[in-house]
């Protein structure tokens, strides 16, 4: 445990005292004190004296010291108070509760994280996660969304972990933690109303945060809502796999929602080798890069306008009858009408299944 978690309550003690009060470790190295100049210093040769007082005060060449609850026989920390008469035993016992608060609060906290952690590391079994619940006090069945956080360049500079713990502090139900090389975790606890709004609304937030220069820096995925604690892993590799998808599919999102990835999550899922079946399948008469990148423009603006011809000449600022020539061209290279809803379809699929293979750096 960390000794600035102790030296944080210790120097508040400053101000109310004017008794020197610190702590020291199981081997009598003291690792916080209200005056600066005592951390570091070593004695030892008072830890067996502790030991035998078993948690009552005790008072050693001019201090009282009082063990901290622990494990075991040992004690793990003990604070320490100048002088041996009442008002020195009465400053130590008051100083031993309020760091023991303190020391409690890190160690649950640290539990509760690293639980957390396990859980969506699938690293609990099941069985043991109701257990553990209720020993760290983390209720089962609350909503939690899951918030995957992961650099654009992920050569550069990794997501900073205390920018986001700054936006959602309440460290007993929010869970800010550091996966993988650089992504960070964050599974934040919603109301029982709260549903995709709320929750992208919690990832534009991040994003928005960690922008920079009016660019972003990071992708956010969105796993669905789970309502109980065994739901978390599921919720986290939706999260992972809505950023994979949305990086190859969607090219302009950086907030991604896993409900919302569409055609393009059952693609992700498919073999690689069937997807070079279904495009060799498609374009029997001419391979899908055939197409030269004003026809493959006009394609994307045919399906953004719904297939309608008129609006998309009007977009393309073109006559109706040239974009009309457009499309025959296509229907001759690949034997695909546009204007037919099913011929639409296939062609729309195969340019996914396509973008999805380039990804994967294959080339159909």
């Amino acid at each position: 445990m960390s000794g600035r978690i102790f030296q944080n309550v210790v120097l508040q003690f400053k101000e109310t005292t004017d008794h020197t009060i610190g702590v020291i470790d199981a081997e009598g190295t003291v690792i916080a004190c209200s005056e600066l100049t005592g951390i570091g210093k070593k004695w030892s040769k008072y830890v067996e004296a502790i030991n035998e007082a078993e948690g009552a005060c005790v008072s050693l060449e001019g201090k009282t010291f009082k063990a901290l609850p622990g494990w075991g026989s040992h004690f793990d920390y003990a604070v320490f108070a100048s002088g041996e008469d009442s008002v020195g035993r009465t400053v130590c016992s008051m100083a031993s509760v309020a760091l023991n608060s303190a020391k409690a609060y890190y160690e649950e906290k640290h539990d509760k994280g690293s639980f957390i952690k396990n859980i969506i590391s699938d690293n609990i079994l099941i069985s043991d996660i109701y257990m553990r619940a209720k020993e760290l006090h983390v209720a089962a069945e609350v909503p939690r969304a899951v918030f995957v956080i992961r650099p654009i360049d992920e050569r550069g500079e990794a997501v900073p972990v205390d920018v986001i713990q700054n936006l959602y502090p309440d460290r007993q139900n929010d869970f800010v933690l550091s996966v993988g090389e650089n992504d960070v975790a964050l599974i934040h606890q919603m109301s029982e109303s709260a549903g995709t709004k709320e929750m992208e609304k919690v990832a534009n937030n991040i994003a928005d945060t960690l922008r920079q220069d009016g660019e972003n820096r990071v992708f956010v995925g969105i796993g669905t809502m789970a309502l109980h604690l065994r739901d978390l892993a599921k919720s986290y590799k939706e999260a992972q796999i809505a950023i994979e998808v949305g990086k190859v599919f969607d090219t302009e999102r950086y907030v991604i929602n896993y409900e919302n990835l569409g055609i393009g999550r059952l693609i992700y899922q498919l073999p690689t080798t069937l997807c070079e079946m279904f495009l060799q399948e498609v374009f029997k008469k001419n391979p899908i890069d055939a197409l030269d990148p004003e026809t493959l423009f006009t394609i994307y603006k045919f399906f953004e306008n719904n297939l309608n011809v008129s609006e998309t000449a009007r977009k393309l600022f073109v006559h109706r009858n040239t974009l009309v020539y457009r499309l025959e061209k296509i229907k001759k290279l690949t034997g695909l009408d546009l204007r037919e809803f099913d011929d639409a379809i296939t062609f729309k699929v195969a340019l996914m299944v396509k973008k999805y293979l380039t990804s994967r750096g294959i080339e159909a």
